[in-house]
């Protein structure tokens, strides 16, 4: 592997976070694609209502949420890989009891399966093991790319897919994608020297007090459950909204999805700019909260027309978008400097939850109010969001890692060198981990001084 204070991933490196995201892609894109199909395919099962197709596709967040930190601690004891095989083994057995499913039972159970195979915690503890710690921000980005890459993708396939092979069909290709995912493991993912606990990675017993105490911690955790909450419950009426209000046949669906997100992506890029460049994320932050509860408003309002439901979908998926890439940011920028794995752990537990919750609500809501109750339903949530997160501190301090170098006996003289650097606000030595972690504020650094910290490692 190359130095620890090499500029660039070594091959190892980059190997390891394309593979991995590869997987992550993989389950997830099997995840979403029932997302933008399941409202109007599920008619045909037995025992159908509002309240049981909305479950149907939220349930996954349920296990999801009680299982992924668990596992996570598993792949600790047991090694990463047998986790992560496992996850995706019951994440193929989740699938294909779904497609053999007449009833929505049936359904609500394979789906419940899936989520169980939570192989978060453990791909990002491997990521965290096969990556130095000056890369591995760059590693869980890959990772956190791909993420977005499947959903996107998931809504403009799901359509085509759900009138070609039928939700049976999605299902039984979710079961191949799992299986494609551990053929990813076995052949290109390498096999760490060693595995080890990261703070930065990782949730640690110990840290959820700490986590869990923190009120801007817990705002960010509210706010992606929102944000989830209200993104499962969209997908209960959308679809449907679409057909019957926009009287586009469903096969065409991706034709509204996939503009709509491209155009969304280019219209959120200035405003990541603005909000790191110019240290303006709390503004950039709370407009896109209020532009989400418009949106949901206008949806639930004023989306009679094709071109309604189409312009307030662009604006529901800009503030999104923003909204998504901005969360794990800001729990990064206010999480302790040694329980970021811990904040993350908790944040991704919220967001499952949420989209379990959605799902769970937004189906009670479509039977009492229909599809546009279900969108005011989620303007209400946004806007008590917005509330919430009004009160939030601007963030200005990163967390950086250092390897500690080896053979310093005297670490409080270490400690001190660092906090003696311009812009240091926090350090954490971290022994078992031989790792310092820093709260930093970038504007302030004496990047100098910390390069030559990091290059004496």
């Amino acid at each position: 592997m190359a130095s620890s204070t090499s500029p660039s991933m070594s091959a190892t490196e980059k190997k390891a976070a394309v593979s991995l995201a590869g997987i992550f892609a993989l389950r997830m894109f099997g995840l979403f694609l029932i997302m933008p199909v399941f409202a109007i395919y599920a008619g045909n099962l037995d025992g159908v209502t509002p309240v049981l197709i909305g479950l149907a596709i939220g349930i996954y967040g349920l296990t999801q949420a009680l299982f992924q930190i668990p596992f996570g601690m598993l792949s600790d004891r047991i090694g990463r890989k047998p986790v992560i095989i496992g996850g995706l083994l019951l994440f193929a057995i989740g699938s294909v009891v779904a497609a053999n499913g007449d009833s929505i039972i049936t359904v609500i159970i394979g789906r419940a399966i899936q989520g169980s195979g939570a192989i978060a915690a453990a791909v990002m503890a491997l990521a965290a093991d096969l990556t130095r710690e000056t890369h591995r921000t760059k590693a869980m980005a890959i990772i956190g790319m791909s993420i977005g890459f499947s959903f996107a993708l998931s809504l403009v396939a799901g359509p085509l897919l759900g009138a070609w092979i039928g939700v049976s069909g999605i299902f039984w290709l979710t079961a191949v994608l799992a299986l494609a995912g551990i053929g990813i493991l076995a052949l290109f993912v390498p096999t760490p020297a060693k595995s080890s606990v990261h703070r930065d990675a990782e949730s640690v017993p110990g840290q959820f007090g700490r986590v869990l105490s923190n009120t801007g911690l817990l705002r960010l955790d509210f706010g992606i459950f929102v944000l989830h909450m209200v993104m499962t419950s969209l997908f209960i009426s959308y679809p449907l909204m679409l057909r019957d209000s926009g009287g586009l046949a469903v096969v065409d669906h991706w034709m509204v999805y996939l503009p709509v997100l491209l155009v969304s992506i280019a219209m959120m890029v200035p405003f990541i700019i603005i909000a790191e460049r110019r240290n303006k994320m709390k503004p950039v932050f709370l407009g896109a909260v209020a532009s989400l509860a418009i949106a949901q408003a206008g949806l639930g309002l004023m989306a009679e027309s094709l071109w309604g439901l189409v312009g307030w979908l662009l604006l529901y998926f800009a503030a999104f978008n923003l909204l998504e890439a901005t969360l794990p940011s800001l729990i990064s920028r206010i999480a302790p400097a040694s329980s970021k794995g811990t904040a993350m752990g908790v944040y991704s537990t919220s967001q499952f939850f949420g989209a379990f919750l959605g799902g769970l609500v937004g189906g009670w809501v479509f039977s009492h109010h229909g599809a546009q109750g279900v969108m005011l339903f989620g303007a209400i949530a946004v806007s008590v969001w917005l509330l919430a997160a009004a009160g939030m501190q601007a963030p200005l301090l990163k967390t950086r890692m250092l390897k500690i170098p080896d053979g310093t006996n005297d670490l409080q003289a270490y400690e001190q060198r660092l906090n003696a650097i311009e812009g240091v606000e926090e350090v954490v030595l971290v022994t078992e981990e031989s790792v310092a972690y820093l709260k930093v504020n970038s504007r302030q650094l004496d990047t100098i001084s910390l390069e030559a910290e990091e290059a004496s490692a």
